[in-house]
């Protein structure tokens, strides 16, 4: 019982954002004629935005210290980064949950009995519809823009990365509501999947960048070029346990994890020229964050939040 609501509240606060930042992202970058998506985009972001709420309300004391101080959850930028991007897009942000994030603590669990398992039950059953609602809007935006029937500022390749994660949070809380814990994941199927993440980071930085930011732009093309050769050599690879390719994987994550931090501050302190939202910076440098705990399970915590 313990596992099963523990691994439930650690996935819906670091998805649950991030559903609810992909929807700000599609909400902000329609013009007039998009009007209706753009809607839809708001009331996906305004649900995520209170589900997450009550995510953290029941969340204290109930999850691991490596999630807590991994910086998945909320970093150092995030409070300001949200501020920002309210102002630059005039969508209403709610601070108050990342405030309440950054006061959350671990420690021993306290006693469970069935009304906790209940309402955590509660909570993923209503992820789960939300999760796939929020991946069909995406996928009917793709098409039209596929389609050219839709415009947005956002990358077609970009929508098509967050339906990806869109589904693994969705199949990670099915797994959860089916078994009642998380299978051992294949490590090199884990590995594919953030490595593939991470590379698109990279090539969505390098074209956001103004063009004036030269070293920028040439770093994250070789972050980009790193992830592709890592992800050809997983290819190759037959064993499903931690390996030297692991060990290369983590030493370049660490590196990359560095370039975001560096660039959200750089974009939060409005010292690099792009078309990058501050919220947008924040969001990748989680995601980096997160599989930095992914990659090292047995985490010291020295990342922080």
């Amino acid at each position: 019982m313990t596992d099963y609501i523990k691994a439930s509240l650690e996935t819906h606060l670091f998805f649950a954002r991030i559903m609810k930042e992909h929807s700000l992202f599609l909400q902000a970058g329609f013009m007039p004629p998009g009007e209706f998506y753009k809607r839809k985009a708001d009331w996906y972001r305004r649900k995520w935005e209170d589900f997450l709420r009550r995510v953290v309300n029941v969340s204290n004391g109930m999850v691991a210290e490596d999630v807590l101080c991994s910086g998945e959850i909320v970093t150092e930028f995030t409070e300001k980064a949200e501020r920002q991007t309210s102002r630059l897009t005039g969508i209403s942000i709610d601070s108050a949950i990342t405030e309440a994030e950054h006061r959350l603590r671990a420690g021993c669990f306290r006693q469970e009995n069935a009304q906790m398992m209940h309402r955590v039950r509660q909570l993923n059953d209503e992820a789960l519809q939300l999760v796939c609602g929020l991946i069909e809007l995406k996928e009917e935006i793709l098409k039209e823009v596929d389609s050219c029937r839709l415009f947005t500022a956002n990358y077609p390749l970009l929508i098509e990365h967050i339906i990806r994660e869109a589904k693994l949070y969705y199949a990670t809380i099915d797994e959860l509501n089916q078994s009642g814990e998380l299978s051992k994941q294949c490590q090199k199927t884990m590995e594919a999947f953030w490595d593939r993440i991470m590379m698109e980071h990279a090539l969505f930085i390098r074209g956001l960048l103004d063009p004036s930011e030269e070293k920028l732009i040439e770093t994250a093309d070789g972050f980009a070029k790193d992830y592709k050769k890592l992800l050809e050599l997983a290819r190759k690879k037959d064993s499903c346990t931690m390996d030297e390719m692991t060990r290369k994987t983590l030493e370049e994550t660490i590196k990359y994890r560095d370039f975001k931090a560096a660039g959200t501050e750089g974009i939060t302190d409005c010292k690099i020229s792009s078309l990058i939202l501050p919220l947008l910076a924040d969001h990748v440098l989680r995601e980096a964050n997160h599989y930095l705990r992914l990659l090292t399970p047995e985490s010291d915590c020295t990342r922080g939040r």
